[in-house]
């Protein structure tokens, strides 16, 4: 027979008096720890001065620096093609050749009675030293010299005009002509651009008219080059405002030395007008309340809502034109979560934009 276990009765009462403190006063605790509000993690800024470009935005068109269709002067048969698509040529470079048979042929004649006459001319002219040709027949001789020169300038003339030279260096199209070919007069045979300069005209309204100054610089950009900004100034501004859109068109100059601009495309222009010296905030740390705008303001880990103006923006950037003053700490992150007087814990302090 198994011997009973026996407790003392001491031991029983150490127990009943602990189990009525548990049921007495950890309840209390628990509901005293889920009354107290616990402090909501945010982000912080400290409100400086920093320098915000105001700039003026728009879209423009570029276009080459020079650009000509190249067409046939005279009617005949392509006898070379100096040239391949997509070519870059110098000025005055060779590219199409017409049949100049004819031309030549011509040329040659005239060539030969211009020495001819040249030859005559000497002769009547010692004769006439002598007294013995007339004065009349040297000035018959010299008007025939004379003559035949200019008809030898319009051959010449007549025989450059078979041959097309490039009018200026720069990038040439496609080529619209084949060997053989029947080109006619004002035929394209291709086309020419100036590629290393692009001129890129835009508009801006009158408004901003007093801030732009020939030699300003500007920037563009292009979906074709994400992430590239392609540096200009501006060489032009219209002498008239549009009277039916109240713009005015602005040329800039951008150079183009590896060729990635083309003509016809579109472009983003950022023109800075002005650098303003201002506070400025993340747009993230405004609150909106219908028609005013809120930031929170960090005192001793607890907020206070303060109505801020707001004037110029950027994206992700406003500009605080009263409301705030330099040196004060608002909540970038975690500004929804609060209410006037939260207690927070700052998990991270900025002190700038970048």
């Amino acid at each position: 027979m198994s011997k009973g276990i026996s407790f003392s009765p001491i031991l029983i009462a150490l127990i009943l008096a602990s189990g009525l403190l548990v049921y007495l006063y950890l309840p209390t605790d628990v509901e005293e720890q889920r009354q107290k509000p616990s402090a909501t993690p945010v982000t912080a800024y400290t409100m400086v001065k920093e320098k915000f470009p105001v700039t003026v935005e728009a879209l423009g068109t570029a276009n080459a620096n020079e650009s000509v269709m190249l067409t046939a002067q005279k009617s005949d048969i392509v006898q070379s093609i100096e040239f391949d698509d997509g070519d870059l040529v110098k000025k005055g470079q060779l590219l199409i050749k017409l049949s100049d048979r004819e031309e030549r042929a011509r040329l040659n004649e005239l060539d030969i009675n211009l020495q001819e006459a040249k030859r005559q001319l000497k002769r009547i002219d010692n004769l006439a030293q002598k007294s013995v040709a007339s004065a009349q027949l040297l000035d018959e001789q010299e008007a025939n010299v004379k003559a035949l020169k200019a008809q030898l300038e319009v051959a010449k003339a007549q025989l450059e005009e078979l041959e097309l030279r490039a009018p200026f260096s720069g990038l040439l199209g496609v080529r619209q002509v084949s060997l053989g070919a029947l080109v006619m007069p004002g035929d394209l045979i291709a086309t020419l651009d100036d590629l290393h300069v692009i001129k890129m005209d835009f508009t801006i309204a009158e408004s901003h008219l007093p801030s732009v100054r020939k030699g300003q610089q500007v920037s563009a950009t292009s979906v074709a080059y994400p992430g590239e900004t392609f540096e200009g100034e501006i060489s032009s501004i219209a002498s008239r405002v549009d009277p039916v859109t109240r713009a005015i068109q602005i040329r800039a100059i951008i150079d183009n030395k590896e060729l990635k601009l083309r003509p016809g495309m579109l472009l983003q222009i950022h023109l800075e007008k002005e650098i303003l010296e201002t506070l400025t905030i993340p747009e993230g740390a405004l609150v909106p309340i219908e028609d005013k705008q809120f930031v929170f303001v960090i005192e001793d880990n607890k907020v206070t809502r303060k109505e801020v103006k707001v004037g110029l923006r950027k994206p992700g950037i406003a500009q605080i034109t009263s409301g705030l003053q330099e040196g004060e700490q608002v909540v970038i992150q975690g500004a929804l979560r609060l209410r006037e007087g939260s207690d927070v814990n700052v998990l991270s302090m900025h002190t700038s934009q970048g």
